[in-house]
């Protein structure tokens, strides 16, 4: 009769034989696995511009808290200018996740960027369509902080520049956060005027001011169409009685100002607010009184 003891010791060594071979054998490759993505090579490529849907779209450039949420809906109240809420095209991305997707784009003339580009213009012209309207406006405002990629994405398209006195737009930025930092908003308004200099210096732009846009709102909107070939509308200026979807965080303004559907006076700058010195410089720029 066979030992117990001896069949227990012989199991335990045959079992100890099989883990040693699973242990140093390759790994089974399952059927019908999903091969794990492999990180995209980095490519000096640059692709050409390739045709757009929409040839001549229209950005409004300015800092936050600068009145382009009232802007967007006084040209969007125009019977051909559809002017949604704030796009932020710049934080739609593409990936290319594979080691050889660049290499199969570029066989087609497209890298990650050029590809971008074509979503961030069928987005445009998907919401052109649905419109039945023929012009489009986009205000998001960090669009200013990107102007030179807008202005390489489309070299035919067009800007509006809506300025507002610093001064105005930091007083705005203090009373609109819970915990104002001081500092951050001045560096903040300071790094949207850099940029709205910058495009006013290098763009072909229609330059108008939020004082003047509240103030004298047919005067501001009849140059408005006239830059943008359009007939002006006297609708215009009753925006309150038109759509213009929901005002709400992150898509634009949504205070009891811009929800009451009429055109209010802008609040001026606090004369004895001092500005930092470049702040000051370039508010002068733009012929505010510092």
């Amino acid at each position: 009769m066979r030992d117990p003891r001896m069949s227990a010791i012989g199991k335990g060594l045959k079992r100890r034989g099989r883990l040693m071979v699973q242990a140093v054998s390759p790994p089974r490759r399952q059927l019908n696995a999903v091969p794990a993505p492999r990180g995209p090579r980095e490519s000096s490529y640059v692709a050409p511009r390739a045709p757009r849907l929409v040839d001549s779209p229209v950005f409004v450039l300015s800092s936050v808290r600068s009145g382009s949420t009232l802007l967007r809906v006084l040209l969007n109240s125009h019977s051909r200018i559809r002017a949604p809420h704030e796009m932020h095209l710049r934080t739609v991305h593409v990936q290319l996740t594979r080691s050889f997707s660049a290499e199969a784009m570029k066989a087609l003339e497209l890298d990650k960027t050029e590809l971008e580009h074509l979503l961030w213009d069928r987005v445009l012209h998907l919401e052109l369509t649905r419109s039945g309207k023929d012009v489009i406006v986009d205000k998001t405002p960090p669009n200013t902080l990107i102007w030179p990629r807008l202005h390489r994405c489309w070299p035919n398209a067009r800007y509006i520049l809506l300025l507002r006195h610093p001064g105005a737009v930091i007083a705005s930025l203090t009373e609109r956060r819970s915990d104002p930092d001081l500092e951050s908003i001045h560096a903040e308004v300071l790094g949207y005027a850099e940029k709205l200099e910058e495009a006013r210096q290098n763009l072909d732009v229609h330059v108008i001011t939020y004082e003047e846009l509240t103030a004298e709102p047919e005067q501001a909107t009849r140059g408005l169409c006239e830059y943008l070939g359009v007939e002006w509308e006297s609708g215009m200026l009753d925006y309150g009685s038109r759509d213009h979807g929901t005002f709400r965080p992150q898509l634009g303004d949504w205070s009891s100002t811009i929800k009451s559907g009429r055109i209010q006076p802008a609040r001026p700058a606090d004369p004895s607010a001092e500005l930092p010195p470049r702040l000051a410089e370039l508010a002068k720029t733009w012929g505010y009184p510092v």
